[in-house]
């Protein structure tokens, strides 16, 4: 009997070693690609060793560790849906033992409680570190920078604390609630994620539909579109005319000291705007022909499939919820992963939802960066800096607002972190949320749900309509050669050189 305790022990330490072996891997993995991506848009900085150095490091570091979060957070239900498909193919397979039910329960935790650690803690440090300059009397350094940032992260702590205590006793006042508002761990922390995980689902419901319609510009920016009734040697033409006209105009302002420098700023502008235009259509002349006639089309007929078929699984979702309480989304504590499939079509399906989910998951960073609000905080190669600054070129070019990285990775970590609880209210998977991902009070309301979905379905739907039917007459226009009627009985600009909108000169 001891022998077979001792065996069991045995067992359980090494099953616990071996899920902590995998998520270390795992996480590793996504730390090194969210290294290589933050560093790809970093700012390039001096060599030279300094405080400030070492401090932008550390906040690196943090925020590499909170984009790693994310991306944990992304690949979370894709990871539990395609493990849950693999046990019950291979139910015996010895190699795959390792995949087991404690393991996916554990990442779901662990996902958690970074997602915690990194919003409200990781975060708010690494900005206040940057700001920190250490206290008015006190010795400068990395000391007196730590203090401060310790101390305005204890008033922030109190100041939302305090927010949510006094939230919480307005909307519920019951005896037992009441209690509960002197429960920090147990009720302030799953509370305040609660909230905050309903300001990303509600900005993926803002995101999301906007991003679906913008993917189609994106694509066909990245990709070369057919040549329908255009003559590209003519427009290669007119933007060398205007390309030479701007230059000579660069150049005779150079020659003047009395012309003001953001006037030839503006006309660097133009002129590189030009160039762009160039660049873009002698790459559409010299694609071939399977790039323009296949691949084009191709793409955005999956886009287009794409989002139709989302639309189409949350309208079931909305008849499923009329009819059928179980299509309320709900967490779940049974720890049994591979016993019963989820999906009605095995595999086939499960790979379906995966791929939607990564699709949505695209969409939403594509329309959050689409959004007059936030597309300040659009990521630029080697020039984001660790917190907004404002950069002068010169005195008399006024400033440019710089992007941030933190503000950049609060974000996607805001959005990735909703992105499971989005996928199962919206009905795209049936895989019920794991960890304290189920716990989140409004997942209950039945009305919020049913809200949500039928938000989701008309908003996408409308999105989509308008796309299309101004994609159609933009290109109509530009197929009769109306878009430059239209272009010459425009007023004209003060400034003979201003270009339009699709970077076209107005007058030469």
């Amino acid at each position: 009997m001891e022998e077979d305790d001792v065996t069991i022990r045995e067992q359980n330490f090494h099953s616990q070693v071996r899920e902590y072996i995998i998520c270390f891997l795992l996480f590793a993995v996504l730390y090194i690609v969210s290294y290589c991506i933050i560093t790809r848009y970093k700012r390039k900085s001096d060599d030279h060793e300094d405080e400030d150095a070492i401090v932008n490091r550390i906040s690196l570091y943090l925020c590499t560790f909170t984009l790693a979060v994310s991306g944990g957070a992304v690949f979370l239900l894709p990871f539990s849906i395609i493990s849950n498909e693999i046990l019950l193919s291979f139910p015996r397979n010895y190699y795959i033992q390792w995949l087991n039910g404690s393991l996916i329960h554990g990442l779901w935790n662990l996902v958690s409680l970074f997602s915690n650690l990194c919003l409200f803690v990781l975060m708010p440090f690494a900005y206040f570190f940057l700001e920190s300059e250490g206290f008015a009397g006190s010795k400068k350094g990395i000391k007196a920078r730590i203090l401060e940032t310790f101390v305005m992260l204890f008033l922030l702590a109190l100041l939302i604390l305090g927010i949510v205590w006094v939230a919480s006793a307005l909307i519920d006042n019951d005896a037992a609630s009441m209690e509960s508002l002197y429960d920090l761990w147990e009720f302030y922390l799953p509370y305040l994620y609660s909230c905050i995980s309903l300001m990303g689902g509600l900005l993926l419901l803002m995101c999301t539909p906007v991003g679906m319609s913008r993917m189609f510009t994106v694509m066909g920016q990245l990709l070369v579109k057919p040549t329908i009734l255009e003559d590209l040697d003519e427009q290669i033409y007119c933007i060398h005319l205007q390309e030479e006209a701007l230059q000579r105009r660069l150049n005779g302002s150079s020659s003047h000291t009395y012309i003001r420098g953001s006037f030839t700023y503006q006309l660097t502008k133009e002129l590189d705007n030009v160039r762009n235009q160039k660049n873009k259509l002698e790459r559409r002349k010299k694609a071939s022909g399977w790039e323009k006639n296949l691949l084009y089309p191709t793409v955005m007929l999956i886009l287009l499939a794409g989002t139709i078929i989302s639309v189409i699984m949350v309208a079931l979702n909305i008849l499923y919820l009329l009819v059928d309480e179980t299509a309320m989304p709900k967490g779940s504590t049974d720890r049994g992963i591979g016993n019963t499939s989820l999906s009605t079509f095995g595999v086939v399906q499960a790979v379906l939802e995966i791929i939607l989910m990564f699709y949505l998951m695209v969409s939403s960073v594509v329309g959050f960066y689409s959004l007059r609000v936030f597309e300040g905080l659009t990521p630029r190669k080697d020039d984001t800096t660790m917190t907004t600054v404002k950069m002068g070129q010169s005195a008399c070019q006024g400033a440019e607002i710089t992007p941030e990285i933190i503000g950049c990775c609060v974000s996607i970590l805001v959005l990735s972190s909703a992105l499971p609880v989005m996928s199962r209210t919206l009905g795209i998977t049936r895989f019920d949320l794991l960890g304290d991902f189920g716990r989140f009070n409004w997942l209950g309301n039945f009305y919020i749900v049913l809200s949500y979905n039928l938000l989701f379905a008309v908003v996408t739907t409308l999105c989509l309509v308008r796309k299309f039917t101004s994609a159609v007459r933009e290109e109509l226009l530009k197929a009769l050669g109306l878009d430059k009627l239209q272009l010459s009985n425009s007023p004209a600009d003060p400034e003979s050189g201003k270009l339009s909108a699709n970077g076209h000169q107005k007058t030469l």
